[in-house]
């Protein structure tokens, strides 16, 4: 590989500031994965990945849970094309299932504002689901403006903005096997 290939290299990218390895995030999901499968024991848990940052992460997490369960998909919009939530929130994709009488999971890979997750869990509970619980890798505590229970957190993380194992800025960063701070989104 030519020192000008490398240097185009998204994975070493001098504008990212790496917060969490990809052993990091691997071993934590592992022990989500065994919480989750503990508590849903007997049970047919639907999860319901919110595309598309958890996409990964909900791909690794179904790995590490020893049970029998469903695996559905949502899209909800309150971004776009910035780095702060818009507060407006939007259902671009539903799901293609009834969730009335299912313990409902939503695996969601950040938790900021809350605005979002209290729609969605408000949205679902309304359809008649029997529980709704959340498994977030990653929580944006302080920038917090609804309270949402996050029932599995993978870690807390500062007011930064962060790519990486899924999440990105502008549809750039989704395939970074860790998680990084973007030190500078014009950059």
């Amino acid at each position: 590989m030519s020192s000008s290939a490398t240097a185009l290299s998204e994975f070493s990218n001098p504008n990212l500031e790496p917060l969490f390895t990809a052993e990091q995030i691997q071993t934590r999901v592992a022990e989500m994965g065994a919480e989750i499968a503990r508590d849903y024991a007997g049970g047919t848990p639907l999860l319901v990945g919110v595309l598309k940052g958890a996409y990964i992460f909900l791909s690794d997490l179904v790995r590490s849970i020893d049970l029998r369960l469903g695996v559905e998909f949502m899209a909800i919009s309150s971004y776009g094309m910035g780095t702060r939530s818009s507060g407006e929130v939007r259902i671009v994709k539903d799901l293609d299932v009834p969730v009335e009488g299912r313990d409902i999971l939503i695996v969601e890979d950040i938790v900021d504002t809350g605005l979002t997750l209290s729609y969605l869990i408000a949205s679902l509970h309304g359809r008649g689901a029997k529980s709704v619980r959340l498994a977030a890798l990653l929580d944006k505590w302080e920038r917090r403006e609804r309270e949402v229970t996050i029932d599995y957190c993978g870690f807390r993380i500062p007011d930064a903005f962060v790519v990486g194992y899924g999440l990105d800025f502008a549809e750039r960063y989704r395939n970074l096997p860790y998680v990084a701070v973007l030190k500078d989104p014009n950059a």
